[in-house]
């Protein structure tokens, strides 16, 4: 499955919002810094505890250094998520 996702770094909660209307299907909020990946990892982590899948089922499709992302969901190994 495929999804696109809003991520707002630097925000004052970690959260998963799921849009009901818009081009994304979730808006996730995260209290980590857009550097080194550790805002991509934390959005990983969060979609994977909200909808109670391994982290490892999740991987960025596209959108590595941008707010927009593609994420598939599925099988992923660890080394591909990110």
């Amino acid at each position: 499955m495929i999804i696109k996702v809003k991520v707002i770094t630097k925000s004052s909660e970690n959260t998963v919002i799921k849009e009901l209307t818009g081009v994304y299907t979730y808006k996730i909020k995260v209290t980590t810094v857009a550097e080194k990946g550790k805002a991509n990892e934390r959005v990983l982590e969060l979609l994977a505890d909200y909808l109670q899948i391994s982290c490892g089922q999740i991987r960025i499709v596209t959108g590595h250094k941008s707010n927009i992302k593609t994420l598939e969901i599925g099988r992923a190994s660890c080394r591909e998520r990110v």
